[in-house]
């Protein structure tokens, strides 16, 4: 469901007649540390599960999870609904979030030779993309109230025709650019360049100082979405072809981020927003993120030359996560 329909639902139950509502981001930030703390343990466990008894059951059990929370928010969007919809949005993050893509890039991995797979996660990515588009067409045509007021006096349409520009602009970078650009320099220099996209991206949301800021920061938005692909990429090429859909899970430790975000982004926000932060600068947080984004950079930029996968008979002395 879009973004900017589930935040004004929220918003409504929870805050009503007003602009912003701290309820509401304390708890997506509980949500995130809850699926965070257990995407570290549940991803690896299904990638393992995947090598062992096939991706087709695991796909199955996983997608299914994803079909209740917003069957509850369809019968009523009353508070207690809308809290009801986060506690089955949790389960299904934790089973769903994350371990789609890794089992669906292991399926991948297993038809297609190394050189194909790049091109393939890249159009993976793009076809999540166009459901997001799809879901911001809709968003614009629904009724709703104004849930961005305290930034930039947005209302829900605006914010899903951002919305609109990333998903459409991210469904060419991803499907046409990212296999190109893969073929010419190589994932690494690819993941490098959606890092600095999403840095660039971070500080110009941090220091928009009017309207159309956030529409211009929309264009480094849909090249930042390059860094999943890249590192699918990364992880897939160093990964023997039993293994995969485990050492993809592994790749989900940015779970750990998901964890962590949340205990210092979702107060540090709220305080901001509110009128009884030190300063005004409603996007210090932004500021803040572009920081920690910079390190990830660092890192992309020092990472070596991962080694080829190993051949079939080091393959079987590898132990099993659940043995």
């Amino acid at each position: 469901m879009s973004v900017s329909v589930i935040a004004d639902i929220t918003t409504n139950a929870l805050c009503p007649a007003k602009s912003t509502c701290s309820q509401a981001i304390y708890l997506n930030g509980l949500q995130r540390m809850v699926v965070g703390i257990c995407k570290m343990v549940v991803i690896p466990v299904l990638g393992q599960l995947a090598d062992e008894y096939g991706r087709k059951p695991l796909l199955l059990l996983i997608v299914s999870t994803a079909i209740f929370p917003s069957a509850i928010l369809a019968i009523d969007e009353s508070k207690g609904f809308v809290y009801a919809y986060y506690v089955l949005r949790i389960i299904s993050h934790i089973m769903s979030q994350g371990s789609i893509f890794c089992i669906s890039a292991a399926y991948a991995a297993d038809i297609l030779d190394g050189r194909s797979r790049a091109a393939a996660f890249g159009w993976m990515h793009g076809i999540l993309s166009l459901s997001h588009v799809l879901g911001n067409l809709i968003a614009c045509l629904l009724p709703g109230t104004y849930i961005f007021e305290a930034s930039f006096d947005f209302d829900k349409n605006q914010f899903s025709e951002i919305l609109l520009m990333v998903g459409v602009g991210s469904i060419i970078t991803q499907m046409l650019f990212f296999p190109l650009a893969n073929r010419l320099v190589g994932e690494r220099v690819v993941l490098r360049i959606a890092l600095l996209a999403s840095i660039t991206y971070a500080l110009l949301y941090g220091l928009a100082w009017t309207s159309w800021v956030p529409y211009f920061g929309a264009l480094f938005r849909m090249v930042y979405l390059l860094e999943r692909p890249s590192t699918n990429a990364i992880v897939s090429k160093a990964s023997s072809s039993s293994d995969q859909a485990k050492t993809q899970g592994f790749a989900g430790a940015e779970s750990i981020g998901s964890f962590l975000a949340p205990l210092v982004m979702s107060p540090l926000t709220s305080w901001f927003l509110s009128s009884n932060a030190p300063f005004n600068y409603k996007g210090f947080s932004l500021i803040c993120a572009a920081f920690a984004l910079a390190m990830a950079f660092y890192f992309a930029w020092i990472l070596p030359e991962a080694p080829s996968a190993q051949e079939e008979n080091a393959e079987s002395m590898e132990a099993p996560l659940l043995a």
